[in-house]
């Protein structure tokens, strides 16, 4: 949808500029001004190409982060588990407190 104003200049047509900042994010800028954009933060404007490839890094990371939580959430619902288990708490009490999800493990052999 677009707006016109009284005494506006017409915009023209749109132009797709990519960013890296300083602080490692990225930005995708679209202009109608027919300018190169002013960049808001710190940083560079980069080619399509460079920005993707900093997308797949962030994304990357992302990822790394997210199987870093998921295995210490994994440890910690074992953990929890363990110690109900030894205080004598039933099975299925045990793993719906402790979130655990894995297979039983008898906490005297853990």
């Amino acid at each position: 949808m677009s707006m016109t104003v009284s005494g506006a200049e017409v915009a023209g047509e749109p132009v797709t500029y990519w960013a890296v900042y300083d602080d490692g994010s990225t930005g995708r800028i679209v202009v109608t001004t027919g300018e190169e954009p002013v960049l808001g933060k710190p940083g560079r404007l980069v080619s399509e190409e460079e920005y993707a490839e900093r997308l797949a890094e962030l994304e990357a990371e992302r990822e790394r982060k997210r199987a870093e939580r998921a295995a210490a959430d994994e440890e910690r619902t074992r953990t929890d588990y363990l110690a109900l288990r030894a205080a004598g708490v039933p099975e299925d009490t045990a793993r719906r407190m402790s979130g655990y999800t894995g297979p039983a493990i008898d906490p005297d052999e853990s």
